[in-house]
């Protein structure tokens, strides 16, 4: 895969400046900027604690910034919230949907919060694409983590959204399942204008599906580059020995600084 870069003359549909968060003393994002331009899936990676979520949730408008503008296409999530937002959506294993409501069900009242056109049109398209048409009478609490999966990401898809920002999407599902989804999400940014980022502790997952990645260590961007090349650029046998080595000794606290 190449590393892909956002023209000059193309709006991204992500772009993040001097991005910072902090919690009284605590800075858990300290002045991070990318962008994820259209057709192109980021992943976001580093240990626990490193930032992502909170990124994420920034993103999301969850969390205002301490500093640092985000935007989505072409609007400020902090001063166009609804209109950046709408151009957006989020799936992740800890954001399960309401248990008591049917997959249609659930389908239906996201969709008539993001006021989906043609909603029933919509609904069908996504349990045909996702494999759910058979389960979209059965109450979602009731279904394995895979057809969970499935269900919250044609959620995810039922705005068409220019942005889809994925946490750990396939973290609780077996391999057979999980490449389903990988698939899934792949042909979902080859054949469309949506720009996807992808947290996940999975770096064979990230190899094979990511265009570009991002390592995160105490809230600080360390390196970005394609995850093909970028671990024999640093000397690494491959994505996850990398990965290792930055969770335990960051490039911020070895590299020297000049006195």
């Amino acid at each position: 895969m190449s590393c892909a870069r956002v023209p000059a003359d193309q709006t991204a549909v992500l772009g993040v400046q001097h991005l910072s968060k902090s919690y009284a003393q605590l800075r858990a994002v300290n002045d991070v900027s990318f962008q994820i331009a259209r057709r192109e899936i980021v992943g976001l990676l580093g240990p626990n604690g490193a930032g992502k979520t909170t990124i994420i949730n920034t993103i999301l408008g969850v969390l205002a910034p301490t500093a640092g503008t985000i935007r989505i296409g072409v609007f400020d999530v902090a001063r166009e919230r609804a209109a950046a937002l709408a151009r957006a959506n989020f799936a992740a294993v800890y954001a399960t949907l309401p248990g008591n409501l049917t997959v249609r069900e659930n389908l239906r009242f996201f969709g008539l919060i993001y006021s989906v056109r043609d909603l029933t049109k919509r609904i069908e398209l996504l349990l045909e694409q996702f494999d759910l048409r058979t389960l979209g009478d059965t109450k979602c609490g009731v279904l394995s983590s895979g057809e969970q999966t499935r269900v919250a990401l044609a959620k995810a898809l039922l705005n068409s959204p220019e942005l889809l920002l994925l946490d750990e999407p396939t973290a609780s599902l077996d391999p057979s399942a999980a490449q389903t989804i990988r698939g899934h999400i792949r042909a979902l940014a080859q054949r469309g204008d949506c720009g996807i980022l992808w947290t996940s502790h999975n770096m064979y997952e990230v190899e094979e599906v990511c265009d570009r990645v991002l390592f995160l260590s105490r809230g600080k961007l360390l390196l970005e580059g394609d995850p093909q090349r970028l671990p024999h650029e640093h000397g690494a046998r491959n994505l996850e020995e990398l990965f290792i080595r930055l969770a335990r000794e960051p490039l911020m606290q070895r590299e020297s600084t000049p006195r």
